[in-house]
């Protein structure tokens, strides 16, 4: 009798850390959905700038510390070094969230299957992203 008791206490407390663990991941997904908005109409607009020739309003997405460690040369020595126009298309992965900023790795992808992945570190800063980092992901 007691070993059908330890059993039948045992799956309950099983299913109860399944539900607090579904629980724990559903709210953690969320607060990363809603963290995030605004971040792809933000790497749109970056892009879109570049494609127009309009480095300046590109380098203007940065954030404050990103200029001061990259300036206006070294950025757009950066952005001729990519290659950026052998791209047509733009995959984004799954944002990661780490002492309020959070690291997306975009795939840039070419029309002969090649892919350039860059991981894009965003802040917030004041109720807008701007771009903190840009490197080349080693994935």
């Amino acid at each position: 009798m007691d070993s059908v008791l330890v059993k039948d206490i045992g799956i309950k407390v099983l299913f109860a850390g399944l539900g607090g663990l579904l629980l724990y991941w559903t709210i953690t997904a969320a607060k990363l959905v809603i963290n995030a908005r605004g971040i792809n109409p933000m790497v749109k607009q970056f892009f879109n700038q570049i494609s127009a020739g309009r480095v300046d309003a590109a380098y203007l997405l940065t954030s404050k510390a990103y200029r001061q460690h990259v300036n206006r040369q070294q950025f757009i020595n950066f952005l001729i070094g990519l290659k950026l126009n052998r791209f047509k298309n733009l995959k984004s992965g799954r944002p990661r969230i780490q002492e309020g900023k959070i690291t997306l790795t975009l795939k840039l992808k070419a029309e002969n299957k090649e892919e350039l992945p860059l991981d894009f570190t965003f802040i917030k800063v004041q109720d807008e992203w701007r771009i903190d980092r840009i490197i080349e992901a080693n994935t």
